[in-house]
């Protein structure tokens, strides 16, 4: 019989749901614990680590990357391949520690303002009613994969933030699916984006698109060798924004690099995050949201009859989902977490689906409840990462559910959900409903 430890570290178990009731027994039993690294999908087992699983814990690990390190090993449980994917990978601001990480942070931080998302708001809002709208109107028998339908809006939002033409815009979910759900098939080699239409930045970015190798695997796509066609359309799209800058992400992030403020290395390191991590979090919590509404129809009236209440809901619904599973630190130096002895060079895990259900914080956690005060949710991280996108991913999602209530008068399920295989990411593949209209 599997203990909870190797269930949580098993990427299968994810097919079926999140492990609560493990995480559960975990979290009461120690606020770390070790965890073994078995040898998945081909790849030779780590060396462990140690495992964070209470909300306060996870909070203090966060906020002092003096003592665990972005840096060091990365963000990710499996150790980059060779010294060079971890020399490039360290190029990431995600896996930076301050002050290198304060340096690129403040590059871009002027796109994530209260006003720059307020810019966004009236499109977040007329481009959630159109997908909406489209959904219902091209469903003959009142049903949909609501998983797809979701996924269209933050994959829309961001090609405006990163000034990426509209017709491209699957390319960074082709990507982000090959990155986040590199351990599910389905996801590992997909591709979605139609050819037909796309610029011809995107036909040069495909023509780089790998294949899959003779045993049907596609290369690693967290290397830079590994999603060539990312990094392909990176510099076709700085080159045409050179010619035309704008007000988006991407000629703010070329004034840097033209002025010397931005390495070539951080500059495609920089727009794989906004077009990878960018978009993850919402495409997932969003069918997320909706998942805890189809099992929670008492909430769905509740909303219905106050909308008042959706900006919390909102944070209810990323709290009680989680997107993100967890995140990795490096020890820097032999400290002490909650009393646990760990060496410097240990790996330190910290699972926010665990501190998201800990109940020294969240009163009878397992509960969905869109009037509960969840705002200390640690799903937009927590510290020097504290997710830059927080405010725009949080209309997304007012604007989605909102657009929802104006058509429906409830939701059902209309058959099974299908779930990413990922220890990583809490991902819905498919998520059929069907619906009343009002």
């Amino acid at each position: 019989m599997a203990t909870d430890e190797q269930v949580i570290y098993d990427p299968q178990t994810y097919q079926t749901g999140m492990p609560y009731e493990e995480l559960t027994r975990l979290r009461e039993a120690a606020p770390v614990s070790w965890v073994p690294e078995r040898s998945v999908d081909g790849v030779e087992h780590g060396p462990g680590y140690w495992a964070v699983w209470r909300h306060a814990e996870v909070k203090y690990a966060l906020k002092r990357p003096q003592l665990f390190s972005s840096e060091l090993g990365a963000t990710q449980i499996r150790d980059p391949a060779t010294p060079e994917d971890l020399a490039y990978t360290r190029k990431s601001m995600l896996n930076m520690d301050p002050p290198e990480h304060s340096r690129l942070r403040r590059i871009v931080s002027r796109s994530f303002t209260p006003r720059a998302v307020d810019r966004l708001r009236e499109r977040i809002v007329e481009r959630a009613r159109l997908i909406v709208d489209q959904m219902i109107d091209g469903a003959t028998d009142r049903t949909a994969d609501f998983a797809k339908v979701a996924a269209d809006l933050p994959v829309w939002t961001l090609a405006d933030v990163l000034g990426v033409p509209q017709t491209d815009r699957y390319l960074m979910f082709d990507w982000a699916s090959r990155v986040i759900g590199f351990q599910d098939p389905e996801y590992a080699a997909i591709s979605l984006t139609d050819a037909t239409g796309a610029t011809p930045m995107a036909k040069a970015a495909l023509a780089v698109r790998p294949s899959p190798g003779p045993d049907g695997t596609m290369p690693d796509p967290r290397t830079r060798g590994g999603i060539p066609d990312l990094y392909a359309y990176a510099h076709e799209l700085a080159a045409e924004k050179r010619r035309a800058p704008g007000e988006d992400i991407m000629s703010l992030m070329l004034s840097q690099v033209d002025g010397d403020g931005l390495s070539t290395d951080e500059f495609e390191n920089m727009f794989w995050l906004f077009a990878v991590a960018g978009n993850e979090t919402l495409r997932n919590g969003i069918p997320g949201g909706m998942y805890a509404l189809l099992h929670h129809p008492e909430q769905w009236q509740r909303l219905a009859a106050d909308r008042s209440l959706l900006p919390g809901a909102a944070d209810e619904m990323l709290r009680w989902w989680t997107p993100v599973i967890h995140f990795r630190r490096t020890a820097t130096e032999d400290t002490e977490l909650a009393g646990q002895r760990i060496a410097a060079g240990d790996k330190v895990v910290v699972y926010f689906a665990s501190a998201n259900r800990d109940p020294r914080v969240f009163d009878d956690p397992d509960t969905f409840d869109v009037g509960r005060s969840a705002g200390d949710h640690l799903s937009f991280g927590h510290g020097p990462h504290y997710c830059l996108g927080s405010m725009l991913g949080k209309a997304q999602l007012v604007a989605m559910f909102d657009a929802l209530l104006d058509r429906l008068v409830e939701v059902r399920a209309a058959g099974e959900p299908q779930r990413l295989r990922s220890n990583f990411q809490h991902g819905i593949k498919h998520l059929p409903i069907s619906w009343t209209l009002r």
